[in-house]
């Protein structure tokens, strides 16, 4: 375990904000958690952050953030048509993928390029392009951080949702997720579901890796850069309404991008309310919506969290205004 005083922050967050905590904790091994709970860490304002990729710091954390960097892959199970693996909170998520990929296993490969960690993708219930991570969760273990009680949790008792889970809601800041467990396919399979996946496929021959490197290709074509742009991806999520608000909606915008939700609701494009509202491309100071994609707020270079915050705040307010839906943020805002 290493701990440092006063720490910056900026290369913790892929937003790049220049922000400081009073503690920085890295995390080698999960049972570091017993000398974390002895030093009465947990006690004092705390906030786990794996590769910072999802969240925006608004000001100076006061208080220890933990970064889990333990890493390790192991298999628990291998069978003809499956294999269970074991992976560790600080593994890097495209060190996953690149997993799966060398050893024929499908079911996450639709998620390639998606930055963070192992461990933080059960939290947001990562999902893109017709998969979402839950529908390979086997189970998630940990240990509570009010009481150092392991835990593990299988995949229904994470109560995942669109963007959600049990670690947002029942358990947010009271649990330090230490593993994840996938069952993996080695029955060649794909989902297509989404339009522009299948339309960059086309007539390609279907592999892994031809699924991964057109994902790949519509991902750069519509997100920036981390290294060079600061962001941490859809900024908020896509609004979910009833069928009765949507037939509405649709009168007033033919054009409307609808997909089908559970419980008879409908999810519009985030996006799309975005554009429609004027705010694809549109800058303010440092702060900006990315041209390419409305869901992104980017930071251009030197933003301050306020003008981060001014910016997708009025996003918020210019869609309510145009629609009568309230967008919410995707990104955890600390």
């Amino acid at each position: 375990m290493k701990v440092y005083r006063n720490h910056s922050l900026k290369d913790h967050n892929t937003f790049g904000m220049d922000v400081r905590c009073t503690q920085f904790v890295v995390m080698e091994h999960p049972d570091e958690g017993e000398a974390l709970y002895a030093a009465h860490l947990f006690e004092a304002p705390f906030h786990i952050l794996g590769g910072g990729s999802n969240v925006l710091f608004t000001k100076d954390f006061a208080g220890t953030i933990i970064h889990p960097a333990f890493k390790g892959i192991e298999v628990m199970d291998d069978s003809n048509t499956n294999q269970l693996i074991r992976v560790a909170a600080g593994e890097e998520w495209d060190d996953v993928i690149n997993y799966c990929l060398r050893h024929r296993l499908y079911g996450l490969e639709n998620l390639v390029g998606i930055p963070g960690r192992a461990g933080s993708a059960p939290v947001q219930n990562i999902g893109a392009y017709g998969v979402e991570v839950k529908d390979c969760i086997d189970r998630v273990e940990g240990f509570r951080t009010d009481n150092l009680q392991p835990f593990v949790l299988s995949a229904e008792q994470c109560k995942f949702g669109y963007r959600d889970s049990i670690f947002k809601n029942e358990m947010r800041g009271k649990c330090l997720i230490t593993h994840v467990w996938f069952q993996l396919s080695k029955k060649e399979h794909y989902t297509l579901t989404y339009k522009a996946l299948a339309n960059e496929i086309n007539d390609q021959d279907l592999s892994l890796e031809t699924v991964t490197q057109c994902i790949l290709r519509i991902r750069n074509s519509k997100l920036p850069d981390i290294r060079k742009i600061g962001c941490a991806g859809s900024f908020f999520k896509n609004p979910v309404v009833p069928e009765s608000q949507y037939r509405m909606l649709l009168a007033q915008h033919p054009d409307l991008v609808s997909y089908p939700a559970a419980d008879g609701m409908v999810k519009l494009a985030a996006g799309q309310l975005i554009e429609k509202a004027g705010w694809k491309g549109k800058r303010i100071g440092n702060a900006g919506v990315y041209p390419q994609q409305a869901l992104v707020v980017v930071n251009y270079g030197g933003a301050s969290p306020e003008e981060i915050q001014h910016l997708y705040q009025q996003v918020i307010l210019d869609v309510e205004k145009l629609f009568n839906i309230r967008l919410n943020p995707e990104v955890n805002i600390l």
